[in-house]
């Protein structure tokens, strides 16, 4: 879709002076109603409002792009501003804007919105370009500029694997991408592209942004070219390069250092990559350093489990909803009572059983490509589950930190066969990516978590027996340690030895050991969630658009909302969640709180007792796991 066709003269309002964010908002909304394609003018503007909430749509450069993809819009649309003065959007460089767009796309409407977003962010990287627009005289001089651009830019014939203006051969092909894949993927895109033009080498941009796989390299262009540059933060695929040279760098080189790149792939002096593993030359990859990588794919995993935890914790909050408006009994089958409510809890728990084999799963994938994810898969779930033999004694779920182990244990094992069978005849390779990978590398994992799980076991009666001999010692500090424990491994071995200590407790008339260990496990999602809402600049974007549904899962006693962020930064926010929630627990203990149901978080407060001291050791406690976040994590550039 053509931003030029979005654009009306009704809609463009030249040589506005806005003087705040929120007057240029208001402006931009008003165009927008103009335009004829808003049905609901505060629908629509709730909608940006709640975008800019989750951080600024100023990317610098004087360009502002508000968006939203709302009930309120009836038909995609375009309006547009210049502000010669600029207006503080709160843009990252600290800079004012003096050209804003705003996007107004139908809920039915796809990814129309990002398509346009990509369009923009790609033209709008023309200084050039952006000069002209502010220099417009009037509104059709302003849709000129940019029917010429986009003419330019994307020209209807696609680019095959002849540049179709020189006629030549496509010299360099390129890949970008971000983790958000919005602003950088582009912006990387154009740099390379214009660099390109400039040194009279024809290249060729695939980007991978938020709307999927635009520009895609094909096979030919491939075989035919001198190299491929991938500036990228996040995984792309890999394998249609092999035996190519490739080299791999991070997106906002691509930015900064473009005619760099485009010059080291002319000048031959880059690795040939093979996606077997073995590798004829110094890899590009080991030039990247090895902890870069270990996070991409760390990353991989934890963006692929998001939406399981997500819709999984919604779903088994509802369930607790309903059975506490039926007024049913707060007991072990809380959440289960209503035939609603079952079913609600039921798909949510399936969800969660998703939730660790994808973390792992898609961590090995990251590795080694499709040949891993099975290995991982499989790795995670054994580690989610427990291993297959019911005769090992100890035989217990590692969580999600046997899950991490899987995935990476899973990734390098599945490069190493891969390596080991590059010594087989030529003859087998067409059984070795569907006989041989597979069967060696499930064998392999399969014997791996039959022995972590079991040692996992282990720690688990261990934590039992020290647990019941400090049944008689210190309420408060077994209380704290009760709490910590709950956040250790969300899932794994510590928190369930806590879980079951406190669960054990009940039966024998200990209310008070239950009430720290529930208070424990509701303390790591709100911790997240109000420090990705009080100190938005130690998360990504995703992370603090994601932060807001852990008030949900913390409040439901649902601690794997936590997991996604703890799995992504172990280091810094485990120590922090186990602070704050031996913090938490250690105070129930001291204001004597007690509880009787084995689940439920808020929705069995009606159960506690001493509710409001109880609810204070939850305030304190998570507002000290948020302090510790916002101590341990850095800032992100």
């Amino acid at each position: 879709m053509r931003i030029i066709d979005l654009l009306s003269k009704e809609s463009i309002q030249l040589n506005a002076s806005p003087k705040t964010k929120n007057e240029a908002i208001d402006l931009l909304v008003d165009l927008q109603v103009k335009g004829g394609k808003i049905i609901d003018c505060e629908e629509y503007k709730k909608g940006i409002l709640a975008r800019e909430e989750q951080g600024s749509t100023a990317v610098g450069e004087g360009i502002a792009i508000p968006h939203a993809k709302n009930k309120g819009v009836k038909a995609p649309s375009l309006a547009a501003i210049t502000v010669p003065q600029g207006v503080d959007y709160q843009a990252l460089d600290d800079e004012s804007s003096n050209l804003l767009f705003m996007i107004a796309a139908p809920v039915d409407g796809g990814d129309v919105h990002l398509e346009v977003l990509a369009r923009l962010m790609t033209i709008l990287m023309d200084e050039d370009f952006r000069a002209d627009l502010l220099k417009a005289k009037d509104k059709d001089e302003f849709l000129k500029i940019i029917d010429d651009m986009e003419r330019k830019q994307y020209p209807d014939a696609p680019v095959e694997a002849v540049d179709t203006e020189t006629g030549k051969r496509i010299k360099v092909l390129a890949v970008t991408a971000c983790p958000t894949g919005i602003a950088h993927t582009y912006m990387a895109a154009e740099a390379l592209q214009k660099a390109g033009e400039k040194l009279g080498v024809s290249i060729k941009v695939e980007t991978n942004g938020s709307g999927g796989v635009k520009n895609q390299l094909t096979k030919k262009e491939i075989e035919e070219c001198d190299g491929i540059i991938i500036a990228a933060d996040k995984t792309v695929e890999m394998a249609r390069f092999d035996g190519k040279k490739v080299y791999k760098t991070k997106v906002s080189d691509g930015i900064k250092m473009p005619e760099e790149l485009i010059n080291k792939i002319e000048s031959g002096d880059v690795p040939v990559y093979h996606h077997s593993g073995a590798k004829a030359d110094e890899s590009s990859e080991d030039k990247e350093g090895f902890g870069r990588r270990i996070y991409k794919h760390l990353m991989n995993g934890v963006s692929n489990m998001l939406p399981f935890t997500i819709a999984g914790g919604i779903f088994i909050a509802l369930a607790f909803l309903i059975d506490t408006i039926a007024g049913v009994p707060q007991d072990g089958n809380f959440g289960s009572h209503m035939a609603v409510a079952a079913f609600f809890k039921k798909i949510g728990d399936y969800t969660f059983s998703f939730m660790i084999p994808v973390l792992a799963g898609y961590i090995a994938k990251s590795i080694a490509d499709r040949p891993g994810f099975l290995v991982g898969l499989v790795g995670g779930y054994l580690a989610s589950t427990g291993s297959t033999f019911a005769n090992v004694a100890g035989d217990v779920p590692s969580g999600f930190l046997g899950a991490l182990l899987a995935g990476f244990v899973g990734g390098f094992l599945m490069l190493g066969i891969e390596k080991i069978c590059d010594k087989m005849p030529d003859a087998l390779n067409g059984i070795k990516p569907v006989l041989i990978y597979p069967l060696a590398g499930l064998g392999i994992i399969a014997v791996v978590m039959c022995a972590v799980n079991p040692f996992m076991g282990m720690i688990n009666t261990g934590l039992s027996n020290f647990l019941t001999g400090m049944g008689s010692s210190s309420k408060i500090v077994l209380g704290c340690i009760l709490g910590g424990m709950m956040s250790v491994d969300m899932g794994g071995p510590f928190n369930k030895a806590a879980y079951v200590f406190g669960t054990a407790a009940i039966a024998s008339g200990s209310y008070d050991i239950m009430a720290a260990v529930m208070i424990g496990g509701m303390v790591p999602p709100i911790a997240i969630a109000l420090s990705t809402t009080f100190f938005k600049n130690r998360w990504t974007e995703e992370e603090r658009k994601n932060g807001l549904v852990n008030y949900i899962m913390g409040l439901s006693f649902i601690t794997e909302g936590a997991i996604p962020y703890a799995a992504a930064d172990p280091l810094r926010v485990i120590p922090s969640c186990i602070i704050g929630a031996a913090t938490a627990g250690g105070l129930s203990m001291a204001f004597n709180c007690t509880l009787m149901a084995p689940h439920g978080g808020i929705f069995v407060f009606a159960v506690v007792g001493n509710p409001w001291l109880y609810l204070l050791s939850l305030v304190i406690g998570s507002i000290v796991g948020m302090l510790m976040l916002a101590i341990l994590k850095k800032k992100k550039a």
